[in-house]
């Protein structure tokens, strides 16, 4: 399935016994001897009562992270299709808390993505106070940045064009550096007007997505607390564009977008 472009395997762990070992989530993800991914998605079984279904996310280097919206559109896609459940409305228990998921006109879905974190041990960020703004050095550049936390962390810096910004570069750098200990996904924002913006966003874990439904939600957060942007955004992503609403600090952010499934089969492991 994709969202974007943003691709993904999705595995239902409803129907059948699913236990992925390191080595297996590996070459499922890779592009040349598995089926190949941005992410993998299980399906599982809820831990709350209130919820349908547990939602849980691999990167292709096995690790689990706790958030990611395109996946969480394919995901509500994945279980209206297979008939696992037939409510419009979903909720879905994750590492991040729970997250509601809604199909809305033209079959595209609204995922509630919770209220986003600026604390800085909530991120987590390594900084002794909040700020709209952080700074660091990679290598010989000075960035700026703001962060925040939508069940996985965020760092958006503003740049002038993103076509020509040195993603893959900085991207790399701002991932692993330090003040992030549980890493960071990177994003890189053109401010195209108050209520529209453009977006390459370098995940943890995964490098440069087509497109990234946490990071075009972050963008937006950031955009807006810093006053560049207004309710509601357009993130255009290299896959394609994202509709965010948030209505300020202590309210839930909302991304709309398409959820796409592409093809289905079996693979021995």
């Amino acid at each position: 399935m994709h969202g974007l472009g943003n691709d993904f395997v999705v595995v239902d762990g409803i129907r059948q016994v699913v236990n992925l070992s390191l080595d297996q989530i590996q070459l499922l993800a890779n592009r040349n001897f598995g089926v190949g991914c941005d992410q993998i998605l299980l399906v599982e079984r809820p831990e709350s009562s209130n919820a349908d279904f547990r939602y849980r996310i691999f990167n292709p280097d096995g690790s689990e992270v706790s958030q990611c919206g395109n996946g969480a559109r394919c995901f509500a896609r994945f279980v209206l299709d297979k008939k696992l459940t037939s409510n419009p409305e979903i909720t879905v228990d994750t590492n991040a808390g729970q997250l509601v998921l809604q199909v809305g006109e033209n079959d595209d879905i609204q995922v509630n993505m919770g209220i986003p974190r600026h604390e800085p041990d909530e991120i987590p960020l390594r900084v002794a106070t909040r700020s709209m703004h952080y700074e660091t050095r990679l290598g010989d550049q000075d960035i700026t940045f703001g962060a925040v936390s939508l069940g996985n962390p965020h760092a958006v810096i503003l740049v002038d064009k993103v076509r020509t910004a040195p993603v893959e570069q900085l991207g790399r750098q701002l991932e692993s550096h330090e003040m992030f200990p549980q890493r960071v996904n990177a994003g890189f924002m053109e401010v195209v007007d108050r209520h529209r913006a453009r977006l390459r966003v370098f995940e943890r874990g995964a490098g440069e997505t087509l497109a990234c439904g946490s990071g075009a939600c972050a963008a937006a957060v950031v955009g807006i607390e810093q006053k560049l942007l207004e309710n509601p955004v357009r993130i255009d992503l290299p896959g394609g564009p994202l509709m965010i609403s948030w209505g300020g600090y202590g309210q839930p952010v909302y991304m709309t977008g398409p959820a796409i499934s592409v093809f289905e089969g079996r693979i021995e492991l």
